[in-house]
């Protein structure tokens, strides 16, 4: 494998486009070819930065044809930086197909960190933090979502999931009926003007977004079964 990094993974913002880091940007300008997962979504970002670099779209349905081409670039000596519509590339977004091609035609490959819808919303859920479970998105059928939820009413762990703000009140209301004092948090429209981070029972947030329903995008995260005995539910007060 060659020394130099062909595949620039690169973590890109989710919301506020000042979250760009200094090496993100340094690696766009540098670049030969952006991957992007919607070309005219991250095309709004590189106007913003002022980057004009060949752009080509990279996503779920045409990442396996997509990756060879790029490859065959890459091979030739040129650097493809890949981002998504936010946050890091491959985590629930388009891209681990694409690595694994490049890992198997031995192509270097670097990861540029940068936000997470993930860390975000754990680090201001006000939730335990030590150990947290990462579920993805919820599913779209009920039965199925409802199974993943009360999975993860049983975990010692912190979860985190994406959800739709279209679905998201059936979510809480499952939770809700199930544990009504669980604890936990809604973040919606991270880094945005707009941010929100709703932290109660599962009950009380239910009960909210029920009465307010919720817009943009949501993170749902749920607190552990068992909380630490330092750890201050809502509404509680130091002796």
């Amino acid at each position: 494998m060659e020394d130099t990094p062909r595949l620039i993974l690169v973590a890109t913002p989710i919301g506020n486009l000042g979250d760009l880091t200094h090496r993100a940007l340094t690696a766009l300008r540098d670049a030969d070819i952006i991957a992007c997962e919607d070309t005219r979504h991250s095309g709004r970002l590189l106007k913003h930065y002022e980057i004009e670099k060949p752009k080509v779209s990279l996503h779920e349905h045409n990442e396996a044809m997509r990756s060879e081409a790029l490859v065959a670039e890459m091979k030739q000596g040129k650097t493809v930086a890949l981002i998504s519509d936010a946050g890091l590339p491959t985590i629930s977004d388009p891209g681990q197909r694409f690595l694994q091609r490049c890992l198997a035609a031995g192509i270097a490959y670097d990861v540029l960190p940068g936000p997470s819808a993930v860390l975000t919303a754990l680090a201001g859920s006000g939730l335990p933090t030590e150990t947290f479970y990462y579920g993805g998105f919820l599913p779209n059928k009920s039965g199925r979502r409802q199974r993943v939820l009360e999975e993860a009413l049983e975990r010692d762990e912190t979860c985190v999931f994406f959800e739709s703000p279209h679905r998201l009140v059936r979510s809480l209301a499952v939770l809700a009926a199930s544990e009504p004092d669980r604890l936990v948090c809604v973040a919606r429209e991270l880094t945005k003007l707009h941010q929100e981070f709703r932290r109660d029972r599962a009950e009380g947030v239910h009960q909210h977004f029920l009465e307010r329903p919720p817009k943009g995008e949501i993170t749902l995260v749920i607190g552990p079964s068992k909380v630490p005995n330092w750890f201050a539910r809502p509404n509680e007060t130091d002796s």
